[in-house]
Formats: structure tokens, C-alpha cells, sequence
């Protein structure tokens, strides 16, 4: 899932169910993440313009802001998915909806 409006980039995960699987939404343009009032831990991948990973933070616990000022988008997965996918800096990201 993609976000096209500030409405849904401002909502983000609240206003959809929750993520399955190796399922993500992508918030573009988006440099910092909210975790507030969550109902389960995120993984976060941060990509720059050339949609290189330039940022993760796994395992985001609920309450919790997160930021990577290199980045351009934020890709938000369930916990556990960059570990088990070996997902690291540098990797580029190929999107397919």
C-alpha cells in the first residue's frame, strides 16, 4: 500500500487494519514515524530518493517517534520482517503493489 494524500500519509497504519505477513505501506515523502496509540510493533525501513536504504530501525515498540534525515520515504512492515527477509543499509528497494 501506497499513500497518496497528506491525509493518508498523516493517518498512516491507524486508519487501515493491521499488516500481514510481508505486507508494507509506504509513506512518501516521509522522514520521521510516529508509533502513537499502535497496536503492534513496526518495522521501519528508511529509503533515500534513489530508493536505496538509507535507515532501519526494527522491532518499534508502541509510544515510540523515529527519524532518518537522509531519507525520502518510510516503509512501514511488521516486526521480524527485516530480520527475516536479512533486509540491510544499502539494499535497494524494487516496489510491486
Amino acid at each position: 500500500m501506497q499513500t497518496t494524500t497528506a491525509t493518508e500519509r498523516m493517518k498512516g497504519l491507524l486508519a487501515l487494519p493491521p499488516l500481514t505477513g510481508d505486507e508494507a505501506f509506504w509513506i512518501s515523502p516521509c522522514n520521521s514515524v510516529h508509533t502513537f496509540g499502535m497496536a503492534y510493533e513496526l518495522d521501519l525501513i528508511f529509503v533515500n530518493k534513489k530508493n536505496i536504504i538509507c535507515g532501519l530501525v526494527p522491532q518499534v515498540k508502541k509510544w515510540r517517534m523515529r527519524f532518518c534525515l537522509r531519507a525520502h520515504s518510510t516503509i512501514e512492515l511488521r516486526s521480524g520482517v527485516i530480520a527475516r527477509n536479512a533486509i540491510k543499509i544499502g539494499d535497494e528497494c524494487l516496489w510491486q503493489s
